[in-house]
């Protein structure tokens, strides 16, 4: 059963080697390596070039279309029943396919996650582990988004043909949603099966403009009035404060 691994890639040369590496290394072979080079200026696209496997397929896009656009394009040329999404400066462990692969389809499942682990800027150190529910309800996202994109597989027989929104810093996020909104559940591996590279934006800067990214979502995507988007909006910035400031031990959230 194929998986297809959707990649993005602008301006990526310094962690994207890391990122393929790691998809290269899984226990699962049946997979394509779908990587989506959105007008990077670097050394990007010669170093996915230096790779010989057929399963890699690079796309170079003519114009810039940002995060959300560039997993969009990656997906309708997805050949695989299930897609996976990995960024150019994560990585995952050897077993992540296998073991999630085996997990959807044993529970029937539309969408699954897993915990992960954070790593520094260099990726030298993990300073952090993100724990995660055995299932997350559509109303449980919305006050916790604690599903990683870099962890996620759906089964797109189930949930037919994903197109990220473009909001910008949250594009996941609303995607997820509008899976759940359905009446799907998403079901989690709470064993940990990915890194994720931590930025060097500032903390706080970071969480005012994922605050207001996950306004929009409320607002826009999800058609909230004010008052309903009140509901739920003190629980996210709770539990955001708790996953991004706390950097070691399991992550606790707020139902």
């Amino acid at each position: 059963m194929m998986i297809s691994i959707i990649m993005p890639a602008h301006n990526a040369a310094a962690h994207i080697q890391v990122a393929i590496d790691s998809v290269l290394a899984q226990r699962f072979n049946d997979y394509e390596l779908l990587i989506l080079d959105d007008c990077s200026t670097d050394q990007t696209v010669a170093l996915i070039q230096s790779y010989a496997d057929q399963r890699i397929r690079l796309h170079m896009l003519k114009t810039n279309l940002g995060a959300a656009g560039t997993r969009n394009y990656g997906i309708r040329q997805a050949k695989g029943r299930y897609v996976a999404f990995l960024d150019s400066d994560d990585c995952w462990k050897p077993e992540k396919l296998e073991l999630q692969l085996a997990f959807m389809q044993k529970n029937n499942v539309a969408l699954s996650y897993t915990a992960y682990d954070v790593m520094s800027p260099d990726g030298k150190q993990i300073t952090g582990h993100v724990d995660v529910p055995e299932s997350v309800t559509y109303r449980y996202l919305l006050r916790n988004t604690i599903i990683g994109c870099l962890t996620v597989m759906i089964d797109t027989k189930q949930t037919g043909l994903v197109q990220m929104p473009a909001f910008k810093g949250a594009e996941d996020t609303a995607t997820w949603l509008s899976i759940l909104k359905k009446g799907h559940v998403a079901k989690g591996l709470t064993k940990s099966l990915a890194f994720y590279r931590k930025g060097n934006v500032s903390l706080s800067s970071n969480k005012i403009q994922m605050a207001k990214h996950i306004w929009q979502v409320y607002r826009k995507s999800q058609n909230m009035s004010v008052f309903t988007a009140w509901t739920h909006f003190p629980f996210y910035l709770w539990n955001g404060l708790v996953k991004h400031l706390r950097t070691g031990g399991s992550v606790k959230l707020v139902k």
